[in-house]
């Protein structure tokens, strides 16, 4: 296992630094990297992605580009403008519902990257990611302000945190709604089918345990898919393509150009998208470039001690179900 230090260009989702590591198998490389706060329970899907990356069990993909986003963070109208215009998408995904700021703020934001996107031409699109922070009444209130300043909403991703609420406000607005958390975190992922209370599936491959298990969501669900990332490099925005790719159906741009988040990558050719698609590819890492972002000693330890705690986890799951087989 090696673990790597990438510094970010922007504080996003509370993090300047990202901390990733890679493990090494047959096909190459897989990448785990849940985030620092998240119990062994809620990483160990995390690192069925990262094993399956590894043995280069993938099927394989139907297209051999898909389009993708750009992403805003909570940042000032023109660091968004900036981002947008250097982004290279003709699709911006701006986060919103961001602690301390106000839906005024929000508003500005969402016109500066209107503003971004028509300098490139008619026809851009813009959503919007709440992350589960608003309340019903205060999604709906924004909701409908935020579509007026974007010039009209491709969706809103997550604005309320359960998959009820999530119901509650898809009745009430006429902005198609994305579910995400109510997917990945939900001990039930398909009560948002039955409750209808979204119109798209939004799925992050390694917190949800891989391209084959998110493909089998996929067909379960019954909604248009946007794969998006976890703010990977490229070894895991890899898988996230890896999925996008093997999508019978792919009708809106993915969430997977968030490598331009990071200040460095560890592969030879970054997955950065040219004319708002990224390639269908494998990128190989680079030792150098591992040895350049290396993290320190007492880093590596930790991941190696978290490791062993998944692997813990693997093991009383699997004592479980042998008792369970074989019954009282």
């Amino acid at each position: 296992m090696r673990v790597v230090s990438v510094p970010m260009r922007t504080r996003f989702r509370g993090i300047t630094v990202r901390e990733v590591a890679l493990l090494p198998g047959a096909a190459g490389w897989g990448e785990w990297s849940p985030f620092l706060e998240y119990p062994p329970e809620v990483a160990e899907p995390w690192l069925r992605c990262a094993e399956e990356a590894a043995a280069g069990d993938w099927p394989a993909p139907v297209r051999g580009r898909v389009p993708v986003n750009v992403t805003v963070p909570a940042v000032d109208p023109e660091r968004a403008r900036e981002i947008v215009l250097a982004g290279g998408c003709r699709t911006a995904k701006v986060k919103v519902a961001e602690p301390g700021q106000s839906l005024s703020d929000e508003i500005a934001r969402l016109e500066a990257v209107r503003d971004a996107l028509d300098a490139g031409g008619p026809g851009g699109r813009i959503r919007v990611d709440a992350n589960g922070g608003w309340s019903v009444d205060a999604a709906v209130a924004a909701i409908g302000r935020l579509d007026r300043a974007a010039g009209g909403l491709e969706y809103v991703e997550q604005p309320v945190a359960t998959v009820e609420e999530l119901a509650l406000v898809r009745r009430r607005v006429g902005v198609p709604i994305a579910a995400d958390e109510s997917i990945r975190r939900a001990e039930d992922p398909y009560r948002v089918r039955e409750l209808e209370a979204a119109d798209i599936a939004v799925l992050k491959v390694q917190p949800l345990g891989g391209v084959r298990a998110c493909l089998e969501i996929a067909e379960r669900i019954g909604l248009p898919v946007v794969a998006s990332s976890a703010l990977e490099t490229s070894v895991g925005i890899a898988a996230g393509v890896a999925l996008a790719a093997a999508l019978p159906e792919l009708p809106y741009a993915c969430g997977l150009a968030t490598v331009q988040l990071l200040t460095a990558d560890v592969v030879d050719a970054p997955l950065l998208p040219v004319d708002g698609a990224l390639p269908v590819a494998r990128p190989q890492v680079v030792d150098a470039s591992l040895d350049a972002l290396a993290a320190d000693p007492e880093r590596v330890a930790y991941w190696e001690a978290r490791l062993a705690a998944v692997r813990e986890v693997r093991a009383v799951r699997a004592t479980r179900a042998v008792r369970k087989d074989q019954g009282p």
